[in-house]
Parts: structure tokens; sequence; C-alpha cells
């Protein structure tokens, strides 16, 4: 007789039978895939399974920025896949971003359109030089999409932010932040109201498509349904040892309410390596990276010491200088990343598709991934 716990008659009958489309992952991108699979197909029965609490990647645990990309972080990428990709890229993430606002509201996740800044110091000339050099063939092809200018030089408001050693400063006004957990309270509770059944605590271990059906191999068991879609973008390696993903874990830190924070809206620093925000009179702050690359490229959900002192050091010396302040919490996330930066929204075998790999910019594509991935379920 088997030690291992067991479900019942009445679960296995209820939420285990007769399922049409398994999702694997309750993340942005599993979630709208979800409602707009049940939009299209009301009668079919939908089952998401999520190995955590609450989404295991990045989903719940990213810094809540709606953005598509700074200046800098375009111009590298441009250097990497070209500019026509860089600039669909971008369109998928405004229309991503659309598509979020339209299914959520903009009220429900806190959505404020604050401006983002891209912020440089006096040892990032050259590359302040070269943003501004490409910062009108940049608008030009933005205005194409959004419909005018993004990005201007915003180095007035240096002395009103109150940080230290930042010579220069280039502003998004189109960049907005958002309550992420928010986001995700308002998907799950529209998913649960089209019935669709979400079951956490569940790690799927082996994906089978037997031709008819899909078999899922859990710690509940083995599960069939009709179709399937992993949804599990950092974590994908871990199910499709061959798809081109890698987990990248991002480490984040929140501060104590700072009386007259001197900022609002959300700051990149590095090509996007660092990033911070205001959530009320807090100050958010993740990133670093790319202080050690090869230790970050996992999906162990932990701190390190090196990443986490250098953020508390960039806080104190540059962003809140004149601010005392506690660090209230700590925790990471994983992305899922590549050099190529596109995503990967792909058919798989006849019954298996994945809809993954949203380079570090889930908040922005991931509604639209969803949305695509769901319509391209054959049914």
């Amino acid at each position: 007789m088997s030690s291992k716990p067991t479900i019942s008659f009445w679960e296995k009958e209820v939420f285990l039978k007769n399922i049409d489309l398994i999702i694997i992952g309750s993340g942005i991108v599993g979630l709208t895939a979800a409602i707009e699979f049940n939009r299209l197909h009301p009668a079919k029965k939908i089952v998401i399974l999520e190995r955590g609490s609450f989404p295991s990647g990045a989903s719940t645990k990213n810094a809540g920025f709606a953005c598509f990309g700074s200046l800098t972080e375009l111009a590298s990428d441009m250097e990497v896949i070209g500019d026509q990709k860089v600039f669909d890229l971008v369109d998928r993430r405004w229309r991503g971003l659309s598509v979020l606002k339209e299914l959520v509201g903009t009220k429900s996740i806190e959505y404020e359109n604050l401006g983002g800044y891209e912020l440089f110091t006096n040892r990032d000339q050259n590359s302040y030089d070269s943003a501004l050099n490409l910062m009108p063939k940049v608008n030009a092809e933005l205005q194409k999409i959004i419909g005018k200018d993004t990005f201007q030089k915003a180095d007035d408001r240096i002395s009103l932010f109150k940080f230290k050693g930042i010579e220069h400063i280039i502003f998004n006004q189109y960049e907005a932040q958002i309550n992420t957990g928010k986001m995700i309270s308002q998907m799950i509770a529209l998913a649960r109201e089209s019935g669709i059944e979400i079951i956490n605590g569940v790690t799927v271990n082996h994906i089978e498509d037997v031709n008819t059906s899909v078999e899922i191999e859990t710690t509940l068991g083995k599960i069939k349904c009709l179709q399937c879609l992993i949804a599990t973008n950092g974590f994908t390696k871990k199910l499709l040892p061959e798809i081109e993903v890698e987990p990248a874990r991002a480490q984040v830190l929140i501060t104590s309410p700072i009386p007259n924070l001197p900022f609002k809206g959300t700051f990149h620093y590095n090509e996007g390596y660092y990033y911070f925000r205001n959530v009320g009179d807090r100050v958010l702050f993740g990133g670093g990276r790319n202080l050690d690359l090869a230790r970050e490229t996992t999906t162990e959900m932990a701190l390190s010491n090196l990443i986490q002192e250098k953020l508390e050091e960039l806080l104190t010396q540059v962003i809140l200088p004149t601010n005392s302040f506690d660090i209230e919490q700590r925790w990471s996330g994983i992305m899922g990343v590549s050099k190529s930066k596109e995503t990967i929204s792909r058919q798989l075998s006849e019954n298996v598709s994945c809809a993954v790999r949203l380079g570090g910019m889930g908040v922005a594509i991931g509604s639209l991934i969803g949305q695509d991935a769901a319509r391209s379920i054959k049914y």
C-alpha cells in the first residue's frame, strides 16, 4: 500500500475529471490565457495547476513597472538583435499593456502614469551621449506605435529628486507603475467567476502527448486532459529542457515609509540592471543581477549578500543620501530570459503548446502572450 498522499473520490470527480484544457502556471500568461480561452469556449473545462501558494515565478514578485524599455536598454538590445526586432518588441509590449488594462482596468491595479526616468552618473557620460544621439531615431519609431515623442531630457529634475552623483536624466512620459499583487488578485477573481479551477500546491513532473489526450504526471498523480498549455516562464527548462529560455533571478527590497519622499515614478539605471520606484512613501529597489550573472541564472528563490549589500549601498549613497530608512522586506523572483529577447509561443505537439520567455517584461507583454496562446489552441 502506498504511503503517498491521496485524493478523494469527490476531489477526483469534481476537479480532475473530463478536463478540456490544463494550463501549467498561474502567472500573468497562464491566467490571461485561461480567461481568454473561456471567453472563446465557455463550455470547456479549464484547470490551472500552480506549484506555489502564489504564482511561483515573477508575476507577484516583480517591481510593478508598466514599462517597455529604457532608452539605453533599447539601445543595448538593438546591438544584439537589430533595430526592427527591438521596435517590434516595443510594439508588442505597448499592446500588451493595453490588453492588461482592458482585462482588469486601471483603478483595480493602482495603475499610475507617473513617468519613468533613466539616471546617469558622471561615469556614464559616454552612455548618455550615445542615448542622446539615438533619441531622435527612437522617438520617431515610437511615434508610429504610441503617437508622440516618448523620451526627452530632464536634467532640471535632478535637484528636485535630491539624488547624489546623478549628472543627467532622460524622461519617458509613458511609463507607469502598478500593484502586481492586486493585478493577479483581479485576474484570479475573473478566472474563478468564469468557473476556471485554480489548484495550488501541485508540482508537474512530466507531460506526455498521447495523440488523443495529454497525460500529466503530478504530485496528485496522473491527470488527463485534451489540451495543455505550459506557461512556466523561468521554470520552463524543468519541463522542456530543449526550449531556449534561461532562469534569471531578480532580487528586490523595500524600505519603511519615508516622510517627505522627494520623488515619485519609476527609475532605471545601468541599462535597466537596477530599478526603483516609490510605493506610496516607500522605496522599492531591485536589480544587481549583472554583478553575478552565473549564480543568478537559477530557479532558487534566495538572496545573495553581494547583491543585497550593493542595493543598500546605492540606496544610501545615491538614491536616499539625506533620508534615514529601514529595510522592511527582501525577496526574489524568477524571470525567463535569453539573448534573443523574443517571446516563445508555439505548438510543441498536437495537443501541447507553450507561452514562455518574457524577457523581464512580463507585466507589459504577458497578457498579450497569454491571449495569443489561448487563441492558437486548436478546438
